[in-house]
């Protein structure tokens, strides 16, 4: 992508109203834009980091069996009314609507009930079991604080899967290896080493769940954590009995702020016995189901990322999500021998990494300027390239104060190297 191509421009200032220090940079680096609160737009930049975080997730619910599909936003009333969660007093986040008919509609907050009623005509006997289904989807909750930038949108981008199964012992398999798929995406996304599954209240869901808690001081949570034997609980739900049931004494345990980027829900039979989802099974009998439920928020990972991963210059994104691995910097670009050679350089290096290239190709902004874009929008690898670099390139690492000249070759084995 060439730089001069982008509609988006960076800014050295973001809404006045915008308190956290994510969105601040992410507006400002031109990846989101600020439509309301609790309720942004994601740019060119952006939205490559929402798909970099859609395909580890993708990778890893595949590896598990997951089947991806896409459900509708809007909802019927009647579904949800089956499960009682269509009154507010039970979900109190609905955006309800009503079509020219005077029908009632809700906009999705989550997906059980419909999927589970789709499933019906689907799952009719034991051996249609078990049955895996994912989705990434455009969530609406009406959030009565949203103040936390992408981190609690009214509005965002979250993975839910969905598991249904006749057979408990193997139902309960496939929840721990959800733990453990949620567990390699967040080490992948470069999060792993401060996310720990989180024991806590089910909330509209069920009775309890895990979360998976990162530990960052801008978190909403405060969580008890124990890193040495991998056990964490809730504020909400820490009492003697959990510790009892953990192994674990409140001697043991630091109190930690942090902010949710997954949880997980057992269901048990109940949800699809309300929805009277059942198997027939051998001798044509109804066989109860097995309910999971599992989310990832896509959008609220790219804020803790960029909080987690930021520097006074600017974002610092880990390589695995980031929009672009290089960002090209040209200088000199009125000589037409320096614009020659970085022409060259963007070419070979887009040739070794196809779509993973950004060239700031602007020929009238000063060299100060530009650096400062590259660091404001954090790609893990700047390269120079100008007269004073004559045939080599400058190379820097974002993560690094130091640079280096290298042939344009050797930049690319370095690159790939890393």
């Amino acid at each position: 992508m060439r730089f001069s191509t982008l509609f988006s421009k960076t800014t050295k200032s973001a809404p006045a109203d915008e308190v956290a220090q994510s969105a601040q940079l992410l507006i400002r680096a031109g990846y989101i834009n600020k439509e309301m609160a609790g309720v942004y737009a994601y740019l060119p930049l952006g939205l490559r980091v929402i798909e970099n975080i859609k395909q580890i997730v993708r990778e890893e619910m595949n590896v598990i069996g997951g089947h991806e599909m896409l459900m509708s936003a809007l909802q019927p009333k009647e579904v949800w009314e089956i499960t009682k969660r269509w009154d507010d007093d039970v979900v109190d986040v609905w955006f309800k609507s009503k079509l020219k008919s005077g029908t009632e509609v809700g906009f999705g907050w989550s997906h059980e009930e419909p999927i589970t009623q789709m499933m019906k005509r689907f799952l009719t006997s034991y051996k249609d079991y078990p049955a895996y289904v994912y989705q990434f989807q455009t969530k609406l909750r009406n959030e009565l604080r949203a103040k936390s930038g992408i981190l609690r949108g009214r509005e965002f981008m979250m993975k839910d899967l969905y598991s249904y199964d006749v057979d408990e012992s193997r139902h309960l398999a496939f929840y721990e290896r959800v733990k453990e798929a949620y567990m390699n995406v967040f080490r992948r996304v470069g999060i792993g080493d401060k996310t720990f599954i989180t024991f806590a209240a089910g909330g509209a869901f069920t009775k309890y769940s895990h979360e998976f808690q990162t530990i960052t001081d801008v978190g909403e949570d405060w969580i008890y954590v124990n890193a040495e034997k991998g056990v964490a609980i809730n504020e909400e739900v820490y009492t003697e009995a959990a510790l009892t049931e953990l192994g674990v004494s409140k001697d043991e345990m630091r109190k930690v702020r942090t902010a949710e980027v997954g949880n997980i829900f057992n269901f048990g039979t109940a949800k699809c016995d309300d929805m009277q989802l059942y198997a027939r099974g051998p001798s044509g009998e109804n066989v109860s189901v097995y309910l999971g439920s599992y989310g990832i928020g896509i959008s609220r990972l790219v804020g803790v990322v960029a909080e987690m991963f930021s520097d006074e210059k600017g974002l610092v994104w880990p390589k695995s999500i980031a929009p672009f691995q290089v960002h090209i910097v040209g200088l000199d670009l009125h000589d037409a021998q320096a614009r020659e050679q970085a022409e060259a350089v963007y070419k070979k290096l887009s040739h070794h990494l196809p779509n993973k290239v950004l060239y700031d190709d602007r020929a009238d902004v000063r060299a100060g300027a530009k650096f400062a874009d590259a660091d404001l929008i954090g790609c893990p690898v700047r390269v120079v390239v100008s007269k004073k670099t004559g045939e080599q390139v400058e190379l820097k690492h974002r993560t690094q104060s130091e640079s280096a000249h290298h042939s344009l070759e050797e930049c690319v084995r370095i690159i790939g190297e890393h």
